[in-house]
């Protein structure tokens, strides 16, 4: 049924966009603001509806495709890119836009029209500016790339991958051109993440962030092991069923949404009432299928809590990654590591895997979860250690970005800057520089958005706190709704209202500051074992 109903919507709107093509009169001059303005909010719409078959392809691609269908789905997600980027691109928005600006009916810039006007616009003047071809080849070579890096992955075999990831960096100079930018290229591409963000601000983040936790993490190197309870068995089919009663039981709606299993954990927002989590499970390693779930859930809470009235405009979608990134980092981070959360969850953990833990105590199994220790592997770092991973990827990214490092050097690189800053050295290339999808995919500039998101993360947490109170004990309790609710209220219902240093400063009283992480961090484990 979900491939037929596609199917229709998308020749529905081939033939649809083929006419809109065509030359038409002028709209200006026989529409007034209020007209134009819902004209303008229907092909906003319609251009979200398409790209939302884009993105059901893409999840597919990931989840269930077969690999021999690899090059097929390339050439679909080519088309539908370039059908998309015809949307986006509409000339009639140009009209539409000029009859609006300037109303009375954007006259307050926080209302929904204002807002989607001015989002429309940037949105408009950016795409505009990239040719179709080239919006059609980055669909497709993204496609066989994501393929390949899977196979690489599996079969450590970084040299089959390289090629992608050299023309991906190539295209990507392509696409920084073709936008324009201020100051560097890859200004370009973190706009498309994190609006409004430049290089040279997200250099004083991150090395302001790697400067005061280096330190911390020192402090951790002489800790004993205390991991080695979570290495026992799990069975996979116990953790899948725990993973969806904690799901439920946090606020994830099950009618609205579904879990999965994928080379590579992630949330995909389909459209309203339907938001999919994908996860990777391991039977001797139960914190990874379990965070990987916490931090996707972050996700889909929040696409979940976005004002269903105002899908396809921009006061239906997130502020940015770096606010989306907060949300799945604070769930897995701020209530998934904490006391109060497993004093609720770790008996009917105890219930579900007897065997593992009829020998462990809370306290035991607390600080085996939170255990500090820098490692190889992003996903499982623990959260002092996490963001010198997201340091180390965003100085490769410049560097093969700007053609200083190339694609055939990345292994030696980053195995180099592994050992500098976090003191260990992958043993192969698969937990090394083939551990991640994000460059495959052709996500340059959406690392960073994970420190971003711990900085917003801890500041919105303490927020909440002063409002509605203690949560460890709230989530002793089995009490998550008022940590769910007050986010809905301060960040989710609010779409893409205000610039992200604004929303910070409007939900916790003072703009994005990193010194609530480092505090945070310090307190709970430095300060706390």
């Amino acid at each position: 049924m979900c491939a037929g109903a596609c199917k229709g919507v998308v020749l529905a709107l081939f033939y649809g966009a083929s006419r809109d093509l065509q030359p038409r009169p002028s709209v200006r001059k026989h529409m007034n603001a209020e007209q134009a303005y819902e004209t303008m909010i229907a092909l906003s719409r319609e251009e979200t509806l398409l790209a939302s078959c884009l993105d059901l392809l893409e999840w597919d691609e990931e989840v269930s495709m077969p690999r021999d269908g690899v090059e097929h789905r390339a050439e679909q997600r080519a088309l539908l890119a370039g059908l998309v980027h015809d949307r986006e691109t509409d000339p009639r928005y140009e009209e539409l836009l000029a009859a609006v600006e300037g109303s009375a009916l954007v006259s307050d810039p926080e209302s929904a029209a204002a807002v989607n006007v001015r989002e429309i616009r940037r949105s408009f003047k950016k795409e505009r500016r990239m040719p179709r071809a080239l919006v059609e080849e980055w669909a497709r070579v993204t496609s066989i790339a994501q393929q390949t890096w899977a196979e690489s992955r599996r079969n450590d075999d970084y040299a089959s991958f390289a090629p992608w990831l050299e023309q991906i960096f190539a295209l990507a100079r392509e696409r920084a051109d073709a936008v324009g930018y201020e100051g560097t290229r890859y200004d370009a591409l973190l706009d498309d993440f994190e609006p409004g963000m430049t290089t040279e601000r997200l250099v004083d983040v991150l090395s302001n962030l790697q400067q005061r936790l280096v330190p911390l993490v020192a402090s951790f190197r002489d800790t004993p092991a205390s991991s080695e309870m979570l290495e026992r068995d799990f069975p996979l089919e116990r953790q899948k069923l725990f993973v969806e009663s904690a799901a439920a039981a946090l606020g994830f709606d099950p009618r609205g949404g579904r879990l999965d299993v994928s080379q590579h954990p992630f949330c995909s927002a389909i459209g309203p009432g339907d938001v999919r989590i994908a996860l990777r499970y391991h039977p001797r390693d139960f914190g990874q299928g379990f965070f990987a779930l916490m931090h996707e859930l972050g996700h889909a809470l929040y696409d979940q809590g976005l004002d269903r009235a105002f899908y396809g405009t921009p006061m239906g979608d997130a502020a940015s990654l770096g606010v989306h990134e907060s949300q799945s980092r604070l769930w897995e981070n701020h209530v998934g590591r904490s006391e109060g959360f497993w004093r609720h969850f770790y008996p009917p953990l105890c219930d579900a895997f007897p065997e593992a833990l009829n020998d462990v105590s809370l306290d035991a199994f607390r600080r085996a979860m939170n255990h500090v220790a820098p490692g190889p592997i992003r996903v499982n770092a623990d959260e002092v250690t996490y963001d010198l991973h997201i340091t180390i990827r965003f100085e490769l990214e410049l560097a093969l970005l700007s053609g200083d490092l190339r694609a055939a050097e990345l292994p030696g690189a980053w195995n180099e800057l592994y050992e500098r800053h976090l003191g260990v050295r992958p043993r192969n290339d698969r937990e090394g520089c083939l551990q991640d999808i994000h460059w495959s995919e052709g996500l340059i500039g959406y690392f960073p958005t994970y420190s971003l998101g711990n900085v917003y993360a801890a500041q919105l947490f303490a927020a909440a706190e002063r409002a509605v109170g203690p949560l460890e004990e709230s989530f002793a309790r089995g009490e998550f709704a008022p940590l769910r609710e007050w986010l809905r209220e301060h960040v989710h219902r609010h779409g893409m209202r205000w610039p992200v240093p604004e929303l910070i400063a409007r939900a916790t009283g003072e703009g994005p500051d990193a010194s609530y992480l480092v505090e945070s961090l310090t307190r709970r484990y430095r300060d706390g074992h």
